[in-house]
């Protein structure tokens, strides 16, 4: 819901007027591009009506609270996307210190001790003496 930038400016009660003539025919869309959210202190409500002020700061401080609730949303929402990223990517890549291209290609070699057994068994399977 778009909604005009911050503005220190102060409404004049005519304008306070027609917010509350908006607020009370439940137009709260107009109210709000009208300037109800506008950054004017509250005490600029205080030439209006007791039960006028009322509904006017009323609302303002339900938007408030609602706009705000739905910044904390949308902020955790992108948190938790961002975790998920990051734990996505995470189980994608190979740890750290091991990369594709250091992989070995070929099996490791075998101890040097190993490795002379297994060449005298070889070379007896083979009918070869040693």
């Amino acid at each position: 819901m778009p909604h005009r930038p911050p503005d220190a400016s102060v409404p004049d009660p005519a304008a306070l007027d027609r917010l509350v003539a908006l607020l009370r025919a439940d137009d709260v869309d107009a109210a709000i591009d009208a300037g109800l959210m506008d950054a004017w202190p509250d005490g600029c409500a205080d030439t209006l009506t007791p039960d006028a002020r009322d509904l006017l700061l009323a609302t303002r401080r339900r938007l408030r609270a609602a706009w705000d609730a739905r910044a904390r949303f949308e902020a955790r929402n992108a948190r938790l996307a961002q975790r998920a990223a990051e734990r996505d990517a995470g189980r994608r890549m190979p740890p750290p210190g091991e990369s594709v291209d250091d992989a070995p290609t070929s099996r490791p070699a075998l101890p040097t001790g190993a490795a002379a057994l297994l060449a005298r068994a070889k070379a007896r399977a083979g009918g070869g003496t040693s």
